[in-house]
């Protein structure tokens, strides 16, 4: 029996491959059964699966497949394997010359994953083997004709071909209970005991009563002992809350392989002060956790340790102050959702109380105010023009006319906006006259009631 070269990656693409492109799914399927029934491949990989049964049940698979792309999730779920286990079969295919890429699968970030697209092809030692003519050049080579001696495999591997080879059942393992052999000569009937009553019931045997057994904890290996310390210290470290759990074990698996808890983990951590910018938090822990397993090798040093982080000043700040920083989006979108319309809400109302109409100063806050009084504040807005203005901040403009004059608030205003010519011409601003005593000391606001106006007398 001649061993089949296992061909390398470089020629296991339609391009450089020297099998050739099966004419149909049987056809390759007698070609997978001669490589299974041959013993002729052997997998470069001295670990894993061998190409068998499992082999042939997922050739079946992508025998019924046109085009041939299956995915590795899709291949999962028909055969109910494990994914490398899918991965490994897939692998001894094309070493074997019995796949070849057309294109190959990329996984991308931010992109769907594709899956590969693979020919089905026959390998050249099947048609050595078999005798089996071709014509053509390439892999679009086309048989013609079979030799005398292998006729008869090829029926033999048609009829493998046309069934198909399920997933083998487990048989229920038989119960039994063991006779008992005694090796005296004496007769069993002599040593017949009669049950007690209380095993009695109306004479039936009593039913048995099979005591609960308490569940027990279960027992974490090195894996998930890894990933239950680097899920504590990313719900205790408040720089490792965005970090992803598997990356972090990963960082882990030292310090965690060594015994230690996340209290000395913390412990070692605080030793040196926390960066302003946090760009990478896997980064950042690989950096700080560099020679700590050898550093406190003994749980007494890790111990102590702990004791002494305690007792820091910093320690206890950060255990009563909450994590500053930017705040950061939910990663679900249901909670980033809930977020957004909070905050439409919020500026919803927020743009309504800007636009409500602000109460406006009564009508007669200012009629309160003796009439000597508006003479002198006149008199003294004539002098000091700022006056008027601090009138108009506090009151609003209709109230500073009121108590000013429309003459004197106008000049005011020309003069703050400087589109008066007071400046260029040097004229001397007309103050207004006083009132006399059938005009009101108080100019009506617009929109105000005339009634209630006193006038001088």
């Amino acid at each position: 029996m001649t061993h089949m070269p296992v061909v390398p990656p470089s020629e296991q693409w339609v391009a450089t491959t020297a099998s050739r492109i099966a004419t149909c799914s049987y056809s390759w399927m007698q070609a997978v059964h001669w490589v299974v029934g041959s013993g002729s491949y052997q997998p470069r990989r001295q670990h894993g699966p061998r190409f068998g049964e499992t082999t042939v049940r997922i050739a079946q698979f992508l025998a019924d497949l046109t085009p041939c792309r299956p995915g590795i999730a899709h291949l999962v779920r028909l055969t109910g394997l494990s994914r490398r286990t899918v991965q490994y079969h897939l692998e001894m295919l094309r070493e074997a010359g019995l796949l070849a890429y057309l294109v190959k699968g990329t996984r991308m970030s931010g992109l769907p994953n594709l899956a590969s697209e693979f020919a089905r092809v026959i390998p050249p030692a099947f048609d050595l083997a078999l005798g089996i003519r071709t014509t053509g050049a390439g892999v679009e080579r086309r048989p013609v004709g079979i030799a005398e001696r292998g006729r008869a495999l090829i029926m033999k591997l048609a009829k493998k071909a046309a069934r198909k080879v399920r997933k083998a059942r487990r048989k229920p393992k038989a119960r039994c209970t063991p006779m008992k052999v005694s090796t005296s000569a004496s007769s069993s009937a002599d040593v017949t005991t009669t049950p007690s009553e209380s095993k009695l019931d109306n004479g039936k045997k009593a039913p048995l009563v099979r005591k609960q057994q308490e569940p027990q904890a279960r027992k974490l290996n090195q894996i998930g002992r890894r990933y239950q310390l680097a899920g504590e210290l990313i719900r205790r470290v408040p720089w490792l809350s965005r970090a992803s759990t598997p990356r972090i074990a990963w960082v882990l698996k030292e310090v965690a392989d060594a015994g230690w808890t996340a209290d000395q983990v913390i412990a070692w951590l605080n030793l040196a002060p926390e960066p302003a910018t946090i760009r990478r938090p896997s980064g950042l822990l690989a950096a700080r956790l560099r020679g700590a397993a050898t550093t406190w090798t003994t749980e007494a040093a890790r111990a102590a340790q702990v004791e002494i982080d305690r007792d820091m000043p910093r320690a206890e700040r950060s255990r009563h102050t909450e994590w500053e920083g930017d705040w950061l989006a939910p990663h679900s979108p249901r909670v980033m959702a809930e977020v957004q319309q909070t905050l439409a809400d919020l500026r919803q109302r927020t743009s309504v109380a800007q636009e409500a109409p602000q109460a406006e100063t009564p009508c007669t806050s200012l009629e309160s105010l003796p009439r000597e009084l508006v003479i002198d504040m006149r008199r003294d807005a004539q002098k000091d023009h700022g006056l008027v203005r601090n009138a108009i901040a506090m009151l609003g403009e209709a109230d500073a006319r009121r108590l000013y004059t429309h003459q004197l608030v106008d000049l005011v205003l020309r003069l703050t906006t400087g589109t008066a010519a007071l400046h260029t011409t040097g004229a001397t601003p007309s103050f207004p006259r006083a009132r006399t005593a059938a005009t009101p000391y108080l100019e009506p606001a617009p929109g105000c009631l005339r009634a209630s106006v006193p006038e001088l007398r």
